[in-house]
């Protein structure tokens, strides 16, 4: 499985400069069977990213656009009076396809997100009382701006808790922003986006997380997942520990890292690399905290640090 996957990285890595840990937690939370939330700031790289690993996975591909006007319907699909035939014909939405880019998931309604519910935990939907399953694979990324809040819906902790990541890409540095510039002013307005293939196919990827579900993890590291995701219901600094739930998508996440690395069996490391994607969104901090402007990955290290890792 490492090949092919190596080489997905490798190609995306063309279009996402310097971004590998970015690309790498993607591409694990795909063969986990996970969906990923990217949170920041407008153009570095969110939405290229999703198109990128759309195009090296050879993965069907929709954006949604959110904004506050967007309905359930233009989300999941309608069902449309066919004079005709004389009934109702059902057009499919966008979000029946293998990848989907939520984009700005925060600038719609409350209602609207709630559309995506049923759609990331069960790979369907139920529209006027029939239900449809999704394409295979189904993965969801969505982005979000953590600076600009007008206008915009906080996603509720039910919502978050359908990611199994959420993560950050960050600013280039200088010398990646440089090759950026280079690219840019060699590209004679062609996108270098369109000359990335596809790598890998969509079949190939459900083998792939198959392959994820069989990977060992001892007794030892259960019980070590469980302690640090308990040990988050205790702490000082949190008004809200996470559920069992986070438990599950350590342990998904981290059988997906150690495939990657073209293992049969996770390592505590495997874990340290999840442990901040999975946590960071399903814990909340306490009021004091917050204003003190703690971050959440600062209580998930200490957590972390103070628990005894096994060998």
């Amino acid at each position: 499985m490492s090949k092919p996957i190596n080489q997905a990285i490798e190609q995306t890595g063309k279009i996402i400069l310097g971004k590998h840990t970015a690309i790498r937690q993607a591409i694990s939370c795909l063969l986990a069977g996970g969906h990923l939330l990217i949170e920041d700031i407008p153009g570095v790289g969110k939405t290229t990213l999703a198109q990128a690993l759309a195009q090296t996975m050879g993965l069907a591909y929709q954006r949604i656009q959110f904004t506050s006007d967007l309905l359930p319907g233009d989300i999941i699909g309608t069902s449309v009076y066919d004079r005709s035939e004389g009934s109702f014909r059902f057009h499919p939405g966008p979000i029946f396809s293998q990848m989907v880019l939520a984009d700005e998931v925060n600038r719609a309604t409350p209602k609207t997100q709630s559309a995506l519910l049923e759609a990331m935990e069960e790979q369907q939907v139920t529209i006027d009382g029939e239900t449809r399953a999704l394409p295979e694979p189904f993965f969801v990324i969505a982005t979000q701006n953590p600076v600009e809040h007008e206008g915009t819906y906080r996603l509720p902790e039910a919502q978050l808790d359908r990611f199994l990541f959420k993560i950050k890409i960050d600013y280039p540095n200088v010398e990646q922003e440089v090759s950026i510039l280079q690219n840019a002013g060699t590209r004679a307005g062609k996108l270098e986006i369109d000359e990335v293939g596809a790598v890998v196919t969509a079949d190939e990827i459900m083998e792939f997380q198959d392959l994820v579900h069989q990977v060992i993890v001892e007794p030892q590291l259960l019980h070590y997942i469980a302690t640090i995701v308990d040990k988050t219901r205790a702490h000082s600094s949190l008004y809200l520990g996470a559920s069992p739930r986070a438990s599950l998508a350590i342990l998904r996440a981290s059988r997906a890292f150690a495939a990657l690395e073209g293992r049969d069996f996770v390592t505590p490391e495997d874990i340290h690399e999840v442990v901040y994607p999975v946590l960071t969104h399903r814990i909340i901090l306490s009021p004091e905290k917050e204003m003190e402007g703690v971050k959440p990955e600062t209580v998930i290290r200490q957590i972390v640090d103070s628990v005894e890792v096994p060998r």
